[in-house]
């Protein structure tokens, strides 16, 4: 008996420690961000680069950790080394701390307030609302997020307004329908931005903190 007592205690112990590799590899903000830019599709480690200001070989060096944690994988296209997430579980896992983190930490408020106070008039629509608003048809939905992520998946009926060429995009949208800006969710802070620039040029606009993901977990509940 004592040694199958001594034996479940190192399986028990073994387990643990496969898990804190996840754990580990997760103790980086800049890692965190990485598996959020890649839960909205694939990207090269250019493009990370390009996304979250680090150099290459930085974004490397944490790419590494997470594929050794097989937390991402790749494939390679030509010289490019494409990643993506190895497993929608991690999305459901990274939106689950997030929302730890809401209830748990009062500076992601205190955060959230700095940025969002001194934006006069700024409403953002729950997603209710913005079904609703989406059934009556009187609205236009538009996804900030770049060309390649809006192609991987996007909000049914949405348009593809790249933050960066939203004021060209300005001069189509249609002024008689209320505009609706959504983007990466809630550490994205595009779609406050959009819909105060809207609203300066004379638009009713306003803002979904979600993102595509929690879209669809809520269309999930609500069918």
């Amino acid at each position: 008996m004592e040694e199958l007592i001594s034996s479940a205690k190192d399986y028990k112990d073994e387990l643990y420690k496969q898990l804190a590799r996840v754990g580990k590899c997760l103790s980086s903000d800049k890692r965190l961000e990485i598996l959020n830019l890649l839960s909205h599709g694939p990207k090269t480690v250019e493009k990370l680069a390009q996304d979250t200001g680090m150099n290459v070989a930085n974004v490397s060096r944490h790419l590494q950790v997470l594929n050794d944690s097989r937390l991402v994988k790749f494939t390679k296209k030509g010289t490019y080394a494409i990643y993506s997430l190895a497993d929608p579980s991690v999305t459901d896992f990274l939106y689950s701390l997030w929302r730890i983190g809401e209830n748990q930490l009062s500076d992601i408020d205190r955060i959230k307030e700095d940025f969002l106070g001194h934006m006069e008039g700024l409403y953002t629509l729950k997603m209710d609302e913005v079904y609703q608003k989406l059934k009556g048809g009187n609205v236009v939905l538009i996804d900030l997020r770049p060309t390649e992520e809006y192609e991987a998946g996007h909000i049914e009926g949405a348009v593809s307004v790249p933050m960066e060429k939203l004021d060209l995009y300005l001069q189509e949208l249609p002024r008689d329908k209320e505009i609706v800006a959504y983007c990466r969710g809630k550490v994205c802070a595009y779609s406050a931005i959009a819909a105060q620039k809207m609203k300066e040029e004379g638009f009713i606009a306003y803002r979904m903190e979600e993102s595509i993901y929690e879209w669809q977990k809520y269309l999930e509940l609500k069918h």
